[in-house]
């Protein structure tokens, strides 16, 4: 059953009680990597395998995990090329209460440094599961990095 979360803004990122924070070094420019996070929707299910689906809606998006996740989403801020970031409005995942996914994107050498923030708040249980899955989470997110760092070379 889908349940509205609360609405948090971008500063949510640095006061949520769970943060997840993952980081990787890429060939791309950021410039690249920060189209195909803004403006390609449709490809992010090409290089995040645990995304079946993402499109556009309204001033949003609308994502289906592999799994059975959904999420319908605002963008709460983009500045390009050096940030991204949105907030889950509504979704099925039981205990979440707030949720904003923040990317930052920095040049580094040739390259960029591609960061990505989950800010979460939820029920305890909710919390802890997202702490224990930190590991699992954080090497989802390195191989899609390197996967959209293939897609964009």
């Amino acid at each position: 059953m889908a349940h509205a979360l609360r609405p948090v803004g971008p500063d949510f990122v640095e006061a949520a009680p769970v943060r997840l924070v993952f980081a990787r070094q890429v060939a791309a420019a950021p410039e690249a990597v920060f189209r195909s996070l803004a403006e390609d929707p449709a490809g992010w299910s090409e290089w995040f395998p645990g995304v079946a689906s993402v499109r556009s809606a309204g001033g949003g998006r609308q994502v289906r995990l592999r799994g059975g996740g959904r999420f319908e989403e605002s963008v709460v801020a983009a500045k390009a090329p050096e940030l991204y970031a949105y907030r889950v409005d509504v979704t099925n995942m039981p205990g979440a209460r707030a949720w904003v996914e923040e990317w930052r994107l920095a040049p580094a050498g040739t390259g960029a440094r591609v960061q990505m923030t989950f800010a979460l708040d939820g029920t305890a249980a909710f919390r802890l599961l997202w702490t224990l899955a930190r590991p699992g989470v954080g090497r989802a997110f390195r191989g899609a990095v390197a996967r959209l760092d293939r897609r964009l070379g």
